[in-house]
C-alpha cells in the first residue's frame, strides 16, 4: 500500500512540466499561480492534522525563508521548461542530488566517496550533451540556455531541500511545513515578477485551469502523498520509484507535444538519470566519523 502511495504521488508530479507548458504563461506567472492556488489546498489539510504540528515559531519561519528559494527554483524550472521543452527540463532539475552532495561536503565536512568522485563528472557530461552540442538536431528554442537554466534549477532545488529539511525537525505533519514554504513561495515569485517584464496577473481562463490542476494535483496531492510514503521506504525504492517523475515526464512530453530528442539528448538523458541514481542509492558522501571503505557506503 506504501509503494502504491509512493508511485500515486510520483505519478502526480510527473505532470508538473506538461501542465506548465500547456499553461502557455510566463515562467514567472506559471510560477506564482502554481503557488497561489496551491495555498489553500494545503490550509485545508494542514487544518485537519494541526493539532499534531508542534513546530516552533522559528521553525516555520525557516519553512517560510526556504519558500522564497522554492520561488527561484520555480522560476528557473520553467524558464527552462520554455526553452528545452518538459522533458529535458525535468531531467535536468534531478541534478540537485549532486548538489546537496556538494553542500554537504563544504559545510558539514563531509567527503566526498569515491562513488559520486567518479559519476558526478558522468552527471555533467550527460548535461553537456541535453545542451545539443550546438547540433541543429537538438530539440528545444535554445537548447543550451535551457541547459543552464536547469543546472540552476537543481542548485536551487538543493538549496531549498537543505533548508526545508532543517525546518522541521520536530517531524510535523507534511502540510504544515509545505503550507508555510508554499506562502513564502508565492510572495517570493510576486517579488520576482515585479522584474519580470513578462509576468502577468491577466491570463486566460483556460491557463488558470492548467494552473489550477498543477497546483492541487502535483505540488498539494502528489506531494503529499510522497511525504506520507517515503520515510516508510528503503532508500533504494525511494530512489527507483522517484526516477519514475522524469522518465514518465519524458514519455508525456513526447506523447502530448512531440518532443522529439536528438540522438546526443538521448544519451545525455541516460548520462544523467543513471548517474543520479547511483549516488541516490549508494550515497555521494562519507562522514567524518567514517572510515571510506571497499564496499560500504553511507546511503543518503
Amino acid at each position: 500500500m506504501i509503494r502504491l502511495i509512493a508511485i500515486l504521488g510520483t505519478l502526480c508530479i510527473s505532470f508538473s512540466a506538461i501542465f506548465v507548458r500547456l499553461a502557455d504563461v510566463s515562467p514567472t506567472t506559471s510560477a506564482f499561480y502554481r503557488c497561489l492556488y496551491a495555498v489553500p489546498f494545503l490550509l485545508f489539510f494542514w487544518l485537519v492534522v494541526r493539532e499534531r504540528d508542534k513546530r516552533t515559531g522559528s521553525s516555520r519561519l525557516l519553512a517560510f525563508a526556504s519558500g522564497l528559494l522554492l520561488a527561484a527554483d520555480l522560476s528557473f524550472w520553467h524558464r527552462s521548461i520554455e526553452l528545452i521543452g518538459a522533458g529535458l527540463a525535468t531531467v535536468l532539475g534531478n541534478t540537485q542530488v549532486v548538489f546537496v552532495g556538494l553542500a554537504a561536503w563544504l559545510f558539514h565536512r563531509e567527503r566526498p566517496s569515491r562513488d559520486a568522485v567518479m559519476i558526478v563528472p558522468f552527471v555533467f557530461a550527460g548535461v553537456v550533451f541535453i545542451s545539443g552540442l550546438g547540433r541543429a538536431d537538438a530539440y528545444g528554442d535554445n537548447p543550451i540556455g535551457g541547459a543552464i537554466f536547469g543546472i540552476l534549477t537543481g542548485f536551487s532545488y538543493a538549496c531549498y531541500l537543505l533548508i526545508f529539511r532543517a525546518s522541521n525537525r520536530e517531524l510535523a505533519p507534511a502540510a504544515g511545513p509545505l503550507l508555510d514554504s508554499t506562502v513564502g513561495a508565492t510572495l517570493g515569485c510576486l517579488i520576482v515578477g515585479l522584474f519580470d517584464p513578462g509576468f502577468h496577473l491577466s491570463i486566460s481562463w483556460q491557463a488558470h485551469g492548467w494552473l489550477l490542476a498543477l497546483a492541487l494535483g502535483s505540488q498539494s496531492i502528489g506531494w503529499l502523498l510522497i511525504a506520507i510514503a517515503l520515510p516508510r521506504l528503503a532508500a533504494l525504492e525511494t530512489s527507483v520509484i522517484l526516477l519514475l517523475q522524469p522518465m514518465l515526464t519524458v514519455l508525456w512530453a513526447f506523447a502530448i507535444f512531440a518532443e522529439r530528442l536528438s540522438t546526443s539528448q538521448c544519451v545525455g538523458v541516460a548520462l544523467v538519470l543513471g548517474g543520479v541514481t547511483f549516488l541516490s542509492t549508494r550515497g555521494n558522501v562519507t562522514k567524518r566519523s567514517e572510515k571510506p571503505r571497499m564496499n560500504a557506503h553511507k546511503r543518503e
